[in-house]
């Protein structure tokens, strides 16, 4: 017997300053979803006064608040926003945070290091439980999956992925029969790998040579082809321009790059911009998505960039 299908709720969105932008194209895309807004304000020692309009309507109402921890200057605010939420008596509170900034932060190497990833994730563990139960908290392409056990039993994470908007993507190239996907190193292809069960792809790796590392092209075959590099996130860019000057050596015709999270502190997105004669326009396309929305704005009409909104993945998450 087929599953009868629930009709849809009705959310209210709340968001971040910095999310304005993205929460609007949410909004767009769904008619269930109206968007609320919240007074962003401070006192003159610098902390958050805060008021979240229409308190006393959202009694009863499915809430959900977009946030951008991109910037740790405003994480304070949002968490103090995200905490008051479900304490309005609303029936359910969704947490949508597409990206977790201290995933890569995930583990000890040495005694003494701290693992902020482990902080942040007790930090979101103990946000209230609404009257419809724990928060669902949805995150895009976390640095690991065994990040999921960081969390406590009162939120419930949802994985989510923007590997689909990349496909859908590809498949509107002209070259799109000639794609090779190729991963960084091993842990990009753990992550990533079974995503992309009908491509071929290919693996770099990180030798150590003496006192350095070098990039080496550890398996495939990329001659001829249009090479897609694809990780979870970028910061100063430097492994992803290692691995195309070695895909390039190795007969690449073109060589493009994915990350879902354009961390790119230090305006380091700089170093791939086609006014870069260093780089020689060595990447066709850079696609990103919209989870660090200060980068969208700052990297905006330039190429080789090109934004795939996480919009309409979060208007269905928001769904469930």
């Amino acid at each position: 017997m087929a599953m009868v299908k629930s009709p849809k709720k009705q959310v209210n969105l709340f968001y971040s300053l910095d999310c304005e932008e993205l929460a609007h194209k949410v909004a767009l895309l769904s008619p269930h979803i109206i968007l609320q807004n919240i007074k962003w304000r401070s006192f003159a020692d610098g902390f958050p006064n805060l008021y979240i309009n229409n308190a006393e309507e959202l009694r009863g109402q499915h809430v959900a608040f977009l946030a951008s921890f991109c910037s740790p200057a405003h994480v304070f605010e949002q968490l103090s926003v995200i905490y008051a939420l479900p304490r309005l008596f609303v029936a359910s509170f969704t947490l949508v945070l597409p990206f977790f900034p201290t995933g890569s932060f995930e583990r000890m190497e040495e005694e003494g290091d701290v693992a902020t990833a482990f902080t942040l994730a007790r930090m979101l563990s103990n946000i209230p439980i609404s009257r419809g139960g724990p928060t669902s908290l949805v995150i895009y392409d976390i640095h690991a999956l065994q990040e999921r056990f960081y969390f406590g039993d009162e939120v419930l994470p949802l994985f989510e992925t923007g590997i689909p908007l990349l496909r859908n993507r590809l498949s509107q190239l002209p070259d799109a029969d000639n794609v090779v996907i190729a991963f960084p190193d091993d842990g990009a292809w753990k992550r990533f790998h079974k995503l992309f069960d009908n491509f071929s792809v290919v693996v770099c790796t990180k030798v150590r040579e003496g006192d350095k590392k070098i990039v080496r092209l550890k398996e495939g075959h990329v001659s001829g082809h249009h090479v897609v590099i694809v990780d979870d996130l970028v910061q100063s860019g430097g492994t992803l321009i290692e691995c195309q000057k070695v895909l390039a050596s190795n007969g690449a015709a073109k060589v493009s790059a994915y990350v879902t999270h354009a961390v790119f502190p230090n305006q380091s997105w700089e170093r791939f911009t086609h006014k870069n004669e260093s780089l020689e326009n060595a990447f066709s396309y850079f696609w990103i998505t919209d989870s660090c929305p200060v980068t969208v704005k700052a990297i905006a009409n330039k190429a080789p960039f090109e934004v795939l909104s996480l919009a309409g993945s979060i208007a269905d998450a928001l769904q469930i």
